[in-house]
């Protein structure tokens, strides 16, 4: 049958074709495997979600819309880029997790701090992009230049496949760091992985700039959102966001997990819960030299502005 309910959701249309390799059922089917690890990582967190519709492009979605059941959690906040206020989901819960897959929402991209803004971002996180065209093996060697890093900082984080061509590296914090410490200690995090190793990553925004190298995307924090370990992402397949020990990470690559196959590699383990470290607190000095470092996303503005005016003029 093509349509069932499941928790009081009626579930509609599930064997027609989602995305590619892969029907609205093996997402449904995939996310109610999995319920019990990835609620855990969106609980109390506003949620953005990616869907997919029929004959659309794919959209994300920030704003709940007008028909969400009264039953789903939300949760008010002010949007600066769009000057309005969001009412953003709480996925709680299994219920509405499967209402956000009947309402073809692949991705799942939580924000790195809870509904109890007081306590600061639960995370600092790296986002490591490999350069166009480049095999996951050079991802991995950027990977152990930030476990160095972090090591010679007497940290520790959790690594995960991105589900895309990456990988994302979590450390867990201790309640009440501020925002912008801790987007500074991300920006010296960074920059001490580099410096492991400048011939294999990069911190430079601009892509021009990265020489092909894997770009340690430091903007990751703050009220930013990033997918949700177990998260399914809109490539072919539906690739998941997938937890990998330090140990194996060398052995894979981020298509060996589909929403087809990570239900079975996971049995009855939740990696994510078992291989995250303790939070941590973040070091002085760390913290120190971030605030030195002007922010990417600043530079890379006004770099590239000055980098249009000087073609201008030589035209």
């Amino acid at each position: 049958m093509s349509d069932e309910e499941r928790d009081g959701v009626k579930l509609t249309n599930l064997d027609r074709p989602l995305f590619e390799g892969a029907t609205k059922r093996d997402l449904v089917d995939y996310l109610d495997a999995v319920a019990g690890r990835i609620l855990p990582v969106l609980e109390n967190r506003p949620l953005s979600v990616i869907r997919i519709l029929r004959g659309q492009d794919p959209f994300m979605q920030k704003n709940l819309p007008k028909y969400t059941p009264d039953w789903v959690k939300r949760y008010g906040m002010w949007a600066e880029t769009s000057k309005r206020q969001v009412s953003y989901a709480l996925c709680d819960d299994r219920r509405t997790l499967l209402w956000f897959a009947n309402q073809r929402a692949v991705e799942y991209h939580p924000t790195l701090m809870t509904v109890d803004a007081d306590a600061g971002p639960t995370h600092l996180v790296l986002d490591l992009d490999p350069p166009a065209g480049d095999d996951f093996a050079h991802v991995v060697k950027a990977a152990m230049l930030v476990r160095q890093a972090l090591a010679d900082s007497g940290l520790a984080g959790a690594v995960k496949t991105s589900g895309s061509k990456g990988v994302h590296i979590f450390v867990p914090l201790t309640p009440g760091h501020g925002s912008e410490d801790v987007a500074a200690a991300t920006r010296a995090l960074a920059a001490r992985a580099e410096q492991v190793d400048p011939a294999v990553a990069t911190t430079a925004y601009i892509v021009e700039d990265r020489e092909g190298k894997v770009f340690l995307d430091s903007t990751r924090a703050g009220g930013n959102t990033v997918a949700a370990a177990y998260s399914p992402r809109l490539r072919p397949g539906l690739t998941v966001s997938f937890p990998v020990a330090w140990g194996e990470l060398e052995n894979v690559v981020p298509a060996d997990f589909t929403v087809q196959t990570a239900p079975g590699l996971l049995g009855d383990k939740d990696p994510w819960a078992e291989s995250m470290p303790e939070p941590q607190t973040l070091p002085a000095d760390l913290v120190e030299q971030g605030h030195t470092i002007p922010i990417a996303r600043v530079v890379a503005m006004h770099e590239g502005k000055r980098r249009a005016r000087a073609r201008a003029q030589k035209d």
